[in-house]
């Protein structure tokens, strides 16, 4: 992972200048604006990781400028420190409220604001990592999708209420469209759930499993003298 990318926003040259310093010193590149609409031009040309934002500049204020990014779609939405001289309850949970993940407050640590800006880069890294997970436990094939973490089977936007037996046999199948499954292969597969689980039981698992698809069931074919199989494409 290369180095992170921060925007600090501060009209006040000095500040500005603590903040970029202590940052390059822990391994970060800094870009610095001086005003909220300078912020917002530089955000429309390259993309930051994270923003330092002052709540009283000249012009849009740092309340204005976050809210303008927060309107903005979510891959754009880089976390937000506030850097504020208000400490008072109220100016804080409005500054929270409109969209900032933490605040600073002036006059402050420069060892308290590395730390604040590592925790909430390390906190956007696992939110990254915990979609890519989640995209890796979800299986979609014609108008299906399969959630194994959640257990739950969506069609055309609905949810389905599958038995663990049938949950298991569709995501075997999705999992592999076109590749046939002998009987015996779903009921290995199966097993744990319902020992009672014969040859003859799985085609009546099959049979239910098609109903609750309703006609998207279709593309679960039988074939013959073998097993099933999910279509891979044609539906």
């Amino acid at each position: 992972m290369g180095k992170a990318s921060i925007l600090v926003v501060e009209d006040d040259a000095d500040i500005q200048q603590l903040v970029s310093y202590n940052l390059i010193k822990s391994g970060f590149n800094v870009t610095c604006a001086d005003s909220g609409e300078e912020a917002l031009q530089l955000l429309e040309q390259e993309q930051v990781d994270l923003i330092i934002l002052d709540l009283m500049l000249p012009g849009k204020d740092g309340m204005e400028v976050c809210r303008v990014i927060r309107e903005k779609p979510e891959s754009a939405q880089p976390p937000i420190i506030m850097l504020t001289a208000k400490s008072e309850e109220d100016d804080i949970v409005s500054g929270l409220a409109c969209g900032a993940d933490d605040y600073v407050t002036k006059p402050f640590s420069p060892r308290i604001l590395i730390a604040r800006v590592q925790a909430l880069l390390r906190r956007e890294h696992d939110k990254i990592l915990e979609e890519q997970r989640s995209d890796e436990e979800t299986i979609s094939i014609h108008s299906i999708v399969i959630h194994r973490g959640r257990h739950e089977v969506l069609v055309e936007g609905q949810q389905v209420h599958l038995t663990a037996t049938e949950f298991t046999i569709l995501e075997q199948l999705a999992a592999r469209p076109g590749w046939v499954y002998t009987r015996q292969q779903i009921i290995d597969r199966i097993r744990g759930y319902d020992y009672l689980i014969t040859p003859r039981a799985v085609d009546v698992q099959i049979f239910g499993l098609r109903k609750k698809l309703g006609e998207i069931g279709n593309c679960i074919e039988t074939v013959r003298g073998i097993g099933y199989r999910l279509k891979e494409k044609g539906w």
